[in-house]
């Protein structure tokens, strides 16, 4: 297997992965969705909320805000050597306490400590009008996405066959013409094949094919090529995000095995 990090942004990773099989992708893909564990608010006290909103509404919302997570400080509540207490090991409280005109945003939660300071602080929460006012306070902890939605510090990962696009020899003056009709940036010719410059245009390249009812270029996917793409909600940095689920494969697979050697 071998694996080439095409992009790795803060939020945003694109990984191509040659000699695999779908079936491991895929297996990365739910991992992602629903292992990986990350913070999010679970219990919310609200002690006066004279908002628009009923309190389920914004204890709902609270829910879905990403809370900055540390998987190397943080352990489960269930799994914490308080015993399910709420200590600073596996719960992060915030509060807020809002009065008067304005919107209330994610930035607005006041963390314990700051190193827990919401990054996302710009997701508005509820309004305030005149002499409304909105106190509480909340608790995060750890939590998976097999769970609840509100822990899958992903969204939409997913993964394309990497596409080799060939053409029939006796149509080159043809293909030369059809890829000068294309958008700039979608694919250039080379010596026995057509590069497509950016993957995710081919979609694109294909609708151009179908408006020209072309049957000289062919499209072949390699499901040995795999590129797998992933964007995070902001609790994980993409890096953590795919670092951490791999952990959590390895894991899985060797629990597997020793599960399998009991057999024998």
């Amino acid at each position: 297997m071998k694996i080439d990090v095409q992009e790795l942004k803060e939020k945003k990773g694109i990984i191509k992965i040659d000699d695999t099989k779908p079936y491991f992708v895929n297996q990365l893909r739910r991992t992602m969705v629903s292992e990986l564990p990350k913070l999010a608010i679970e219990d919310v006290i609200i002690y006066d909320n004279t908002s628009a909103l009923f309190d389920e509404i914004i204890s709902h919302r609270l829910g879905l805000i990403p809370i900055p997570t540390d998987l190397g400080l943080l352990s489960f509540k269930d799994e914490c050597s308080c015993k399910g207490k709420g200590c600073p090991s596996c719960t992060v409280r915030y509060t807020i306490s809002k009065e008067g005109e304005g919107m209330i945003y994610s930035g607005d939660l006041q963390p314990q400590e700051k190193s827990w300071k919401i990054k996302e602080d710009k997701i508005p929460i509820v309004e305030l009008f005149e002499d409304q006012r909105l106190i509480l306070e909340v608790e995060a902890v750890l939590g998976r996405g097999r769970d609840h939605a509100k822990w899958q510090p992903v969204i939409a990962p997913g993964y394309r066959f990497q596409p080799e696009i060939s053409y029939d020899e006796k149509h080159k003056s043809d293909v030369e013409e059809f890829i000068e009709k294309l958008p700039k940036g979608i694919a250039e010719l080379k010596k026995d094949k057509i590069e497509i410059l950016d993957i995710k245009k081919l979609p694109i390249f294909e609708s151009y094919i179908d408006k020209y009812d072309i049957d000289f270029i062919y499209i072949f996917r390699d499901p040995t090529k795999i590129i797998f793409s992933y964007e995070t909600d902001g609790s994980l940095s993409a890096k953590d995000t795919l670092v951490n689920t791999c952990k959590i494969l390895q894991e899985k697979y060797n629990q597997f095995g020793k599960e399998l050697d009991k057999l024998k």
